[in-house]
C-alpha cells in the first residue's frame, strides 16, 4: 500500500496496471455489448451476451467505460482525484478556517476586514514587544516543566502572520481586476495619443496642399516658363522648406503638373 501511495504521489508515475485492458479486442466486445444491451445494468452476463465471440474477458467489460463526468458534477463538492491529489472542478480558494487555521478575520468577504486586520496587526506588534521582553528575561530552572514563556509568543506571532497572508491571498482577484483595469487604461491612451498625434499630421499635410493649390491658382497663365518655375521654386520652398523638391521643377512644368506632384508627396 505504501508503495502504489508512493507511486500516486511521483512527479512522473507509471500508467496503471490495468491500462493493457484497454485493447482494440476489448474496446470492440465493449462496443458490442452496449449494442445488444443498451440499458446499463450492474448484473449483465457478459459470456452469454458475447457467446459467439471470441476471448471474452473474465472481469466486467463496463470497466472500460469512461467515468460520468454529470455523476460529479452532482456533487455539491464535485472533484476529482489525480496522482493521489484532489482537484475540485470550481476553482475555490480554501479559506484558513477551511485549512484547519484559527481564522481571526470574518470569513463573509462581503464584510469590511479592515478593522479585524488593524487589530491583528496591533496584536503582532504587541506580541513582538513582548517577544523581545522575553528574550530578556533569565532562563526558567531545570526543574520548571512548563514552557519557555517567549515560545508562546512565537506560537501567536504565528497565528497572526497566517491571518494576514490568508487574508492578503483572498484580495489576489481584486489585485489582479485593478491591474487589468490599470493596463487596458494605459493602452487606450496610449492608442488615443497616437490616434491624436496622426490627425495632427494629416492636418497639417492637408494645410499644406492647400496653401500649394491657392499659389498655383495664383499664378498668372500668360507668364513665360521661366517665371512661371521661378514662381513655383520660391512657392514651394516657403511652403515646404525644402529645396532638393523645387529642382525637380524643369521648363516644361505646368501648373497641372506641380499640383499632381503636391497631391503625391502628400
Amino acid at each position: 500500500m505504501d508503495d502504489e501511495e508512493a507511486e500516486l504521489r511521483n512527479p512522473f508515475p507509471s500508467p496503471p496496471s490495468h491500462y493493457t485492458k484497454y485493447s482494440t479486442h476489448n474496446l470492440n466486445l465493449l462496443a458490442l455489448l452496449r449494442e445488444r444491451v443498451p440499458d446499463q445494468a450492474d448484473n449483465i452476463n457478459q459470456h452469454e451476451v458475447l457467446s459467439d465471440q471470441t476471448d471474452v474477458p473474465d472481469w466486467p467489460l463496463t470497466q472500460l467505460e469512461k467515468p460520468r463526468v454529470d455523476w460529479i458534477l452532482e456533487e455539491p463538492d464535485a472533484y476529482y482525484d489525480v496522482f493521489g491529489d484532489r482537484w475540485f472542478v470550481k476553482e475555490k480558494i480554501p479559506s484558513l478556517a477551511e485549512l484547519g487555521g484559527n481564522q481571526l478575520y470574518p470569513a463573509d468577504p462581503s464584510t469590511d476586514r479592515r478593522p479585524a486586520l488593524l487589530s491583528i496587526l496591533r496584536s503582532l506588534l504587541v506580541t513582538f514587544s513582548s517577544l523581545t521582553s522575553s528574550l530578556l528575561a533569565p532562563p526558567p530552572s531545570t526543574a520548571s516543566s512548563d514552557p519557555p514563556e517567549w515560545h508562546r509568543h512565537v506560537e501567536w506571532i504565528t497565528v497572526l502572520s497566517q491571518n494576514i497572508m490568508a487574508a492578503a491571498n483572498d484580495l489576489r482577484p481584486v489585485q489582479a481586476r485593478g491591474n487589468l483595469e490599470l493596463m487596458m487604461r494605459r493602452q487606450l491612451e496610449l492608442r488615443r495619443s497616437e490616434t491624436d498625434a496622426l490627425h495632427s499630421k494629416c492636418d497639417a499635410l492637408e494645410a499644406n496642399l492647400a496653401d500649394l493649390r491657392k499659389s498655383i491658382d495664383s499664378l498668372p497663365t500668360k507668364l513665360p516658363p521661366t517665371d512661371i518655375l521661378n514662381a513655383l521654386k520660391n512657392d514651394s520652398q516657403k511652403i515646404l522648406g525644402k529645396t532638393k523638391d523645387s529642382a525637380l521643377l524643369t521648363e516644361a512644368t505646368t501648373p497641372t503638373d506641380v499640383l499632381r506632384w503636391a497631391e503625391a508627396i502628400g
